[in-house]
């Protein structure tokens, strides 16, 4: 990697980069231990079991569609050291009410902390990519975006794996979920410590730039949210930036929300398999962060991305056929080690590890580009820009893969979806690329 790990020792950037892991490890944390939950314990029907998933991914992504806009403008015009303490503290009230729902099984509460969770991620999600450039020098932000991105999958990995683990089987067949609803209260505490040791970051005093939302709040979600993405898109650099970042996490919504269904009805095994899926994701797309910071040597440029789009396509695929052809078992559900064993398991972990190497490596240089090529008291708001198109597109393709599944199209046949979509934005990358590199 470019020589960036000199940040991991700097006050500039190790509480940020600390409290954005353990915000990502309670995220994932709790989802996983909920979806487990209401796959394995709460519903015992596929359709069911596909549709929550689709109906939780949609509700986690929502916020950012809904407050994007506002989370902008108040990091742009705030210090975003003091709304940081601010989100972190709303985070402990919000776990404490998914403990609850963790507790008692109940599927509105659940939901409901889920949803919080996305508005809690939604006005830290400005902040985490435009503190990096007020903080760190120029040559550092890239390398200091994949640190933020590799240290972020990692956490999904902790966290999903724990999620996981913490869903306990009783000896009656029952599930539980005990030590999870403690968890996700502790880690939301330590995470508030940790970002109380944030350095301030005021607002920055670049002048405006001319066609762009003027600074100061408009607190119409909808209106401020027009506003600022049309402002946004009509830069050609920053539009094909944006909509390719959106491809990149529309598709990885539809893998994300499918994996628990797609291991239990399509590959016939049990939550450890699923937590290994996540698991396997998580640390691809941490692979795939460092990885494109070393060979791109610190420089902020989308050459790798249109082929990075295509072999991620391509992995896809593989999995598709693989998953196509797995042999139907009406069975016990395989355990991890009894998966392992069978014909053809390693060549689908190795095809998901495939898919989110690539992914790392087409996203990390497209969010250092939307940093880097505004001024630095506009970053935020494009980063909310960038977040509204995006859960737009993934709530779209969310709710286009439970309308699929309800008319019959099975999870295994969903990947398609993904794989046609990574031609597409293996061409927006490419766009980029001739247009800025």
């Amino acid at each position: 990697m470019q020589n960036v790990s000199h940040l991991l020792r700097t006050r500039r950037f190790l509480p940020i980069f600390v409290t954005q892991l353990l915000g990502a490890f309670n995220d994932n944390l709790f989802k996983s231990a909920m979806v487990i939950l209401a796959t394995y314990a709460i519903y015992n029907d596929a359709t069911k079991e596909a549709t929550f998933n689709g109906v939780a991914g949609a509700l986690f992504i929502l916020p950012f569609f809904l407050f994007s806009a506002l989370s902008g403008q108040l990091a742009d015009a705030n210090d975003k050291a003091r709304i940081i303490r601010i989100v972190k503290t709303a985070e402990v009230l919000i776990m404490i009410v998914g403990a609850a729902g963790l507790l008692l099984q109940n599927i509105p509460l659940l939901l409901t902390a889920l949803f919080a969770m996305g508005v809690h991620s939604t006005f830290f999600g400005p902040i985490k990519y435009a503190i990096l450039p007020q903080h760190l020098e120029r040559d550092e932000v890239l390398g200091g975006t994949g640190l933020v991105e590799a240290g972020t999958y990692i956490a999904i990995l902790g966290g999903t794996i724990l999620g996981g683990l913490l869903v306990m089987q009783r000896a009656d067949g029952s599930y539980h979920a005990e030590w999870a609803a403690l968890g996700v209260i502790l880690v939301a505490l330590v995470g508030r410590v940790a970002g109380s040791f944030v350095p301030p970051a005021p607002p920055a005093n670049d002048p405006e730039i001319p066609g762009y939302p003027k600074r100061g709040m408009d607190w119409h979600i909808i209106r401020a949210s027009i506003t600022l993405v049309s402002a946004t898109l009509h830069v050609r650099r920053l539009y094909l930036a944006i909509l390719a970042i959106s491809f990149f996490w529309a598709m990885g919504a539809v893998l994300a929300a499918q994996f628990p269904p797609l291991v239990k009805n399509s590959l016939g095994s049990d939550q450890t398999v699923a937590t290994l899926f996540l698991g396997t994701f998580s640390v691809g797309i941490a692979i795939g962060s460092v990885a494109v910071n070393r060979l791109l040597k610190g420089q902020v440029s989308a050459r790798f991305s249109p082929s990075s789009a295509l072999a991620m396509g391509l992995f896809v695929v593989d999995l598709y056929r693989r998953v196509h052809g797995w042999p139907v078992d009406t069975g016990e559900l395989h355990d991890i080690r009894s998966f392992l064993a069978l014909p053809s398991s390693w060549m689908i972990v190795l095809d998901l590890l495939g898919v989110a190497i690539a992914g790392g490596m087409f996203v990390v240089p497209l969010y250092a580009f939307l940093t880097t090529t505004v001024p630095k008291s506009e970053t935020a708001r494009t980063i909310a820009a960038n977040n509204i198109v995006n859960s737009g597109l993934m709530v779209f393709a969310t709710l286009i893969l439970t309308l699929a599944v309800q008319l019959g199209v099975t999870v295994g046949d969903s990947l398609l979806i993904v794989a046609v979509g990574s031609i597409f934005a293996a061409w927006l990358g490419w766009k980029l690329h001739l247009a800025c590199d």
